[in-house]
C-alpha cells in the first residue's frame, strides 16, 4: 500500500534540489535547507507549536544557583538524611538537581497543571486562560522541556515516574511519555477522587482523574499487604523468591547471540555442588574436546532441539552468585541440569531484609524462612478507595493543619502514599522528587512511608512562590508587588508548602495546637510528628560571564547547598567541611582532634597547597569545587580545562 503524504513529501525535496541548484547563494541554500527540514520532521506522534519560557531565556546568559533560607530550617534527628524544599521555577531547579543527581533517582511523583483554562498555572508570567489559543501547545512544551531532564534524573535501570492529570490533558500526556519514554513501561490508572462528582455543564460529572506510571528499567509495582478494598479484582499472590531458569531462552538465546555465555559449568557426578565454573570457548571451538575436571560432568547450555544456546550470566557473574547462595542446582536430565539463580529483582526482596535466611542446601544456595512470606497483592487499574478521596485526605486533612483553606484542590494523602509505596516499598533509602509540589503531599506521604516501616527514604520538592490570580491582583490594587514582603509571604512555597511540612513534622497545626487523630489506616497519632529533617533552599541565578572576578570564586559561594542536596547530610564544618580560604583550612587541620572527626571535603580549586597539606586532603578524599558541579561553565569561561 503506497505512502502517499511520503510520495508527496519525496516529490518536494526532490524540487528543493532543483532549486538549489539555481539558486546556490548562501541566502538562499540557507532558506531552501530551513524549508527542508521543516519537511522531513516527524510524521507522527505529538506535533505543536513550541514555545520557549522566560526561564529558557534566562539560562542563556545565568547560572542557575540555591542560596539557603536560615529562617527555614528544621532538624528532628542529625543522623537522618534531609529532605529539602527548593523554591523557585521548576526547571531551573531541575537543571540543578541534575548536577547532583542524574541517575540516581528512584520515584518522582508529579501532580502537573491540569490546564482547565481557569487562569490556574502561568507560562511566562502571565496565568494562562481558556481564551488562549495556544494553551494546549504552551502546556505541552513546559511539560517537554521538564520531562526531559526529568528523564536524566531517574535511574535508568530501576526507577518509576508518577504523573496525575484530568480528561483535560491526558490524551496529550500519554502520547508526549510514549515519544520520551519509548523504553519504558507505561500504564495508566483511573482513581475515583470524588464520589459525588464535580459538576460539569451539561456532561457527565467527573469522579476520577487519571494516574500515568511509567516504568523504568525492572521497575515493577510490588505486591503489597492491601485491604479488602484493594483486593477484589486484585491480583493475589504469596510472595516468595522466584529461582529463573540459568538457561537463557525466548530470541537471542543462541551460543552466536552471546558467545562469552557459552562455556561448561562442571557439577559434581553426585549432582551435589558446582565445583567449577569454565571460561567461554572461543569462536568455533567444539564443547566436547573440552576435557571435565576428575569427578564432574561438564553442563552446558543445550537447547531441547539440541541446538547450543547461552547461559544467562557472564562466568564472572555466575562465581558470585554461586559464592552468595543465589544459584541452586536441580536434577540430571537427558539434557544435562536444571539450574536455576536469582535475578537482581529476586535478590532486592532478600536485601530489603522482608527474607531471613536460615541456611544453605548442600549445593550453598540459600534457604529462606517461609514464615516470613505473606500475602500481597497488586491491584488492577480502577482504584475506588474510600481514603483516596481528595476530600477526606486532602481537603479536610489540611483543614486540621492550617485550620481553615489555604489551597485548592490538594491531593489525597493517602492517594501519593499508596502509588509510591508500590514502587518503593523495598527500597528504604530512595530518593524522590516532586517538581510540581503544591501544597506538600508527596514529602508527607514519604514521612508516613518511612515512620510506618522505619525506613530513611528521602524527599526534594521544588514548587514556586506564586500567588493566585486573584490575590494577585487585590495586592497589585493596593499597590503590592513580587518581591514585596507581604507578597511574598502570601505564597504557595512559605503560605502553604513550608508549614504543611513543619507542622506535619513536629505534629501541630499553624497555631501550636497538637494535631488530631490517626492517619488513617494505621495506628500513628498525627501528633506524634514524624522522626524527619527540611531544609529550605530558594534558586537565584549568577552571571555565566562575569566582567570582574571568578566565575568559580562566586560558584564555591553556593555548593554547600548542592553538597547537601547531594549527599542528604549537612555541612556542618565538623564532618563534612568546605574549604573556601586557607584560613577555612587551618581552623580545621591545624587542630588534630577537629582533623580526626572529618569525613568529607570539598576545597575550592583556586587555593594554593602545600604537599603536606594536599596529602591530608587526599587521606580525606577531598573534591574541588566548584567543578564538582559547574564544570562545563567553568570551561566555557577558560576557567577549568
Amino acid at each position: 500500500m503506497a505512502n502517499l503524504s511520503k510520495e508527496r513529501r519525496d516529490r518536494m525535496i526532490a524540487k528543493l534540489e532543483e532549486l538549489k541548484l539555481l539558486h546556490n547563494d548562501d541566502a538562499s541554500i540557507a532558506s531552501l535547507n530551513e524549508i527542508e527540514n521543516a519537511l522531513r520532521e516527524k510524521k507522527y506522534g505529538l506535533v505543536w507549536e513550541e514555545h520557549s519560557e522566560a526561564v529558557d531565556d534566562m539560562l542563556k546568559d545565568n547560572i542557575p544557583v540555591l542560596v539557603a533560607d536560615p529562617e527555614r530550617r528544621l532538624c528532628k534527628d542529625e543522623n537522618l538524611p534531609w529532605n529539602f524544599i527548593i523554591e523557585g521555577d521548576n526547571l531551573q531547579a531541575l537543571y540543578l538537581l541534575e548536577r547532583t543527581h542524574r541517575g540516581k533517582v528512584d520515584c518522582i511523583y508529579i501532580d502537573p497543571p491540569y490546564n482547565t483554562g481557569a487562569r490556574d498555572w502561568k507560562y511566562n508570567n502571565d496565568y494562562v486562560d481558556g481564551n488562549d489559543q495556544y494553551r494546549h501547545s504552551k502546556w505541552l512544551s513546559m511539560m517537554k522541556s521538564r520531562l526531559i531532564v526529568a528523564k536524566r534524573l531517574l535511574n535508568p535501570h530501576n526507577s518509576v515516574l508518577i504523573v496525575t492529570i484530568d480528561e483535560k490533558e491526558y490524551l496529550h500526556l500519554g502520547c508526549l511519555l510514549e515519544e520520551l519514554f519509548s523504553e519504558a513501561k507505561i500504564q495508566m490508572i483511573s482513581t475515583m477522587i470524588k464520589p459525588g462528582g464535580v459538576a460539569r455543564d451539561n456532561q457527565f460529572f467527573r469522579t476520577d482523574e487519571y494516574i500515568f506510571i511509567v516504568e523504568i528499567g525492572i521497575a515493577a509495582p510490588i505486591p503489597l499487604p492491601l485491604s479488602d478494598e484493594w483486593t477484589a479484582r486484585a491480583d493475589k499472590r504469596t510472595v516468595h523468591l522466584s529461582w529463573r531458569q540459568f538457561s537463557r531462552s525466548g530470541s537471542n538465546s543462541l551460543r552466536t547471540h552471546s558467545p562469552g555465555c557459552f562455556y561448561p559449568i562442571f557439577v559434581a557426578k553426585d549432582g551435589s555442588r558446582i565445583v567449577k565454573v569454565g571460561e567461554p570457548l572461543p569462536k568455533g571451538a567444539n564443547r566436547t574436546d573440552i576435557t571435565a575436571p576428575e569427578g564432574t560432568i561438564p553442563i552446558w547450555p543445550i537447547h531441547i532441539d539440541g541446538n547450543e544456546g547461552c547461559w544467562m550470566q557472564t562466568p564472572q557473574n555466575l562465581r558470585k552468585l554461586i559464592e552468595l547462595g543465589y544459584v541452586r542446582l536441580g536434577r540430571f536430565s537427558n539434557n544435562g541440569m536444571a539450574i536455576s539463580y536469582l535475578n537482581r529483582k529476586e535478590i532486592e526482596k532478600i536485601n530489603s531484609g522482608g527474607m531471613t535466611i536460615e541456611g544453605r542446601r548442600s549445593d550453598n544456595s540459600i534457604i529462606v524462612d517461609d514464615s516470613q512470606f505473606q500475602r500481597r497483592s497488586i491491584p488492577g487499574t480502577q482504584w475506588s478507595i474510600y481514603n483516596h478521596n481528595a476530600l477526606i485526605g486532602g481537603t479536610n486533612l489540611l483543614s486540621g493543619i492550617f485550620n481553615g483553606k489555604r489551597f485548592d484542590f490538594p491531593k489525597s494523602l493517602y492517594a501519593e502514599h499508596d502509588v509510591i509505596r508500590f514502587f518503593v516499598d523495598d527500597k528504604p533509602n530512595a530518593t524522590v522528587v516532586d517538581f510540581f509540589a503544591g501544597s506538600g503531599t508527596t514529602m508527607h506521604a514519604v514521612n508516613l512511608l518511612n515512620a510506618e516501616d522505619g525506613g530513611q527514604r528521602r524527599c526534594i520538592m521544588v514548587t514556586n512562590n506564586e500567588v493566585s490570580d486573584a490575590e494577585a491582583k487585590a495586592m497589585t490594587e493596593r499597590g503590592l508587588h513580587p518581591g514585596d514582603d507581604e507578597w511574598e509571604k502570601n505564597g504557595i512555597a512559605r503560605y502553604v508548602t513550608w508549614p504543611r511540612t513543619v507542622c506535619s513534622i513536629e505534629g501541630h497545626d499553624v497555631n501550636g495546637n497538637a494535631l488530631k487523630g490517626n492517619y488513617l489506616g494505621t495506628n500513628l497519632p498525627m501528633a506524634d510528628g514524624f522522626q524527619a529533617n527540611v531544609k529550605y533552599f530558594k534558586c537565584g541565578w549568577t552571571p555565566r560571564k562575569p566582567d570582574d572576578y571568578l566565575l568559580s570564586n562566586a560558584l564555591c559561594l553556593h555548593v554547600k547547598e548542592l553538597i547537601e542536596l547531594q549527599t542528604a547530610q549537612e555541612v556542618d564544618g565538623i564532618k563534612n567541611v568546605v574549604i573556601l580560604s586557607k584560613m577555612d583550612y587551618k581552623m580545621v587541620f591545624e587542630d588534630p582532634a577537629k582533623a580526626a572527626i572529618v569525613e568529607r571535603v570539598w576545597a575550592n580549586e583556586n587555593l594554593v597547597f602545600s604537599a603536606a597539606e594536599m596529602r591530608i586532603l587526599r587521606e580525606k578524599k577531598f573534591r574541588y569545587i566548584p567543578r564538582e558541579f559547574f564544570s562545563q561553565e567553568l570551561k566555557e569561561v577558560g576557567e577549568y580545562v
